[in-house]
């Protein structure tokens, strides 16, 4: 069985950083949670960025409607890791996608079994990783102090939804991680 592996999700300028519409309420006290985890992976720790697709298409051009701002390239300075992150993420996936994961990650993490998923936002990316994750019969554990949502009720509203999907999906923290 491989050990499991950490999955840090979109810590990104645009959503760490105010004026974006789209910064993550309590995205530093999420930070300090990944930062205090790094250590315990090692070598097996995926970030993931989000970017806007070049064409949406379907139901994004839509939503792209509404949030305009980031129609931008890839390669646009709010899709960057923000520096605190940016030597830690030696592995980083790129998705046009609020959910991650897919088989390309799973190759990511080596086929791993169990992952522990933290980032932003909570009640976007995390929560449409997590069920896709757990979908595919991967153990997701979060821990609730390493992720942050677009506000503190939207955090809760998406900890509690996951936390149906016990036992596929577990609800914990850094501490319980770190003790285990």
């Amino acid at each position: 069985m491989t050990p499991p592996w950490l999955l840090a999700i979109d810590l990104q300028r645009i959503f760490a950083e105010p004026p974006s519409p789209w910064a993550a309420a309590g995205f530093d006290a999420a930070a300090d949670g990944i930062e205090r985890l790094l250590p315990a992976f090692a070598d097996r720790a995926v970030f993931t960025r989000y970017v806007a697709p070049a064409e949406p298409s379907g139901a994004w051009v839509d939503y792209f409607a509404e949030w305009p701002f980031a129609r931008v390239p890839p390669n646009d300075p709010m899709y960057e890791i923000v520096p605190r992150f940016r030597r830690a993420a030696r592995r980083i996936e790129t998705r046009e996608t609020f959910g991650k994961w897919d088989e390309r990650l799973r190759g990511a993490v080596d086929g791993a079994t169990e992952i522990v998923l933290a980032g932003v936002a909570t009640d976007c990316c995390v929560l449409a990783t997590a069920l896709a994750a757990a979908d595919a019969g991967v153990r997701v554990r979060i821990p609730a102090d390493a992720c942050a949502g677009a506000s503190r009720a939207d955090h809760e509203r998406a900890l509690a939804a996951m936390a149906l999907f016990a036992p596929l999906i577990e609800i914990t923290t850094v501490a319980e991680l770190l003790a285990g």
